[in-house]
């Protein structure tokens, strides 16, 4: 049931931002960086790896999908099954040698592939543009033997469009955190050694959470490259990787809907303090400073408390009531 109630509250939030957000693009942009928020939640929510290397397959989608839709032209649909392929090929890359090292090891292991890529994609100027990125990225329509059959021109036309994905890829994901392998998972993350010790193959396990995480991702990148119409350099360094992993902690780890509820705040609070200074990103640091030390659950976390103390003060209140009746 509660698996269920995720899902209606996801569908309700993208059917209510239409009404109450006045730009597609912004509104897109939650969604976008939802999907790699929740990529990010399971290998942290749900298995436990803090990894910094999310820019990498962000980077990647965003670079297949320019590639594929400007050099070596693929119908939009293969462009982005495309994206999504690189994504789950690169972080199987970096997961078969990280997952090899644990703690603050793993995580610099992360560290070092995303500052790699970086300079990578910044050596490679033929292939990925280097500090210009890549331009004009086309975002054609879906379309059936010449007929158009969801044009994607306007940004609330792509916001249905990415609003659709997204809501595919929520449920993929809660059908996999809420199957055995989730629960797995979630076994690894709470106690490793008990897992491996009951037989559980700890490394396939944390490389497969590492696939379809990177997978996600790279769909989110495709998207978000398509929606901008660049791929930038800045799309596969640290600092994408960085925002990523504070969107996934703002909102709360171990929950998918919670990965929304972050991105939503990480980028319509980011898009309000741009507009009171040009150095807004000093602003946002200090009120996730503020998140960070006070809600340690993260957003989601705090509306869990909220509705149970509310709970208890209306059970507290109809005890008496209830003694009054008898009485």
């Amino acid at each position: 049931m509660r698996k269920h109630f995720h899902l209606l509250l996801a569908l309700a939030v993208v059917l209510v931002m239409p009404l109450v957000m006045h730009s597609g693009s912004l509104a897109s942009e939650v969604l976008i960086f939802g999907l790699a928020a929740m990529g990010c939640n399971l290998l942290l929510g749900y298995t436990g790896l803090l990894s910094f290397g999310q820019g990498i397959f962000f980077g990647l989608g965003s670079y297949t999908i320019a590639l594929t839709l400007t050099r070596w032209p693929l119908p939009m649909p293969l462009a982005l099954a495309a994206a999504v392929a690189m994504g789950a090929l690169g972080a199987a890359a970096v997961g078969w040698i990280a997952i090899r090292q644990r703690g603050t090891y793993f995580v610099m292991l992360t560290l070092a592939f995303a500052q790699m890529f970086y300079f990578m994609a910044y050596s490679f100027p033929r292939l990925t543009g280097g500090d210009n990125g890549l331009l004009d990225i086309p975002r054609p329509s879906i379309a059936v033997a010449g007929h158009t059959l969801w044009p994607l021109v306007s940004p609330w036309q792509y916001y249905g469009f990415v609003a659709a994905v997204f809501l595919v890829t929520f449920w993929f994901l809660q059908k996999a955190s809420n199957s055995i392998f989730g629960r797995t998972l979630l076994a690894v993350r709470d106690n490793e050694e008990r897992a491996g010790a009951i037989g559980y193959n700890l490394k396939l396990l944390k490389l497969q959470a590492f696939v379809i995480s990177g997978a996600v991702t790279g769909l989110a990148g495709a998207l978000h490259a398509m929606m901008t119409g660049i791929a930038p350099l800045s799309s596969a360094e640290y600092h994408t990787s960085e925002m990523i992993l504070v969107m996934t902690v703002i909102g709360g780890t171990g929950n998918l809907l919670a990965s929304l509820l972050g991105s939503a705040f990480y980028v319509l609070l980011g898009d309000w303090l741009s507009t009171l200074w040009p150095r807004w990103l000093l602003l946002l640091g200090v009120v996730l400073m503020v998140v960070s030390l006070g809600m340690q659950r993260g957003l989601w976390g705090l509306g869990e408390t909220l509705w149970h103390l509310v709970r208890r003060k209306d059970r507290a209140a109809a005890a008496p009531a209830a003694l009054g009746d008898k009485a």
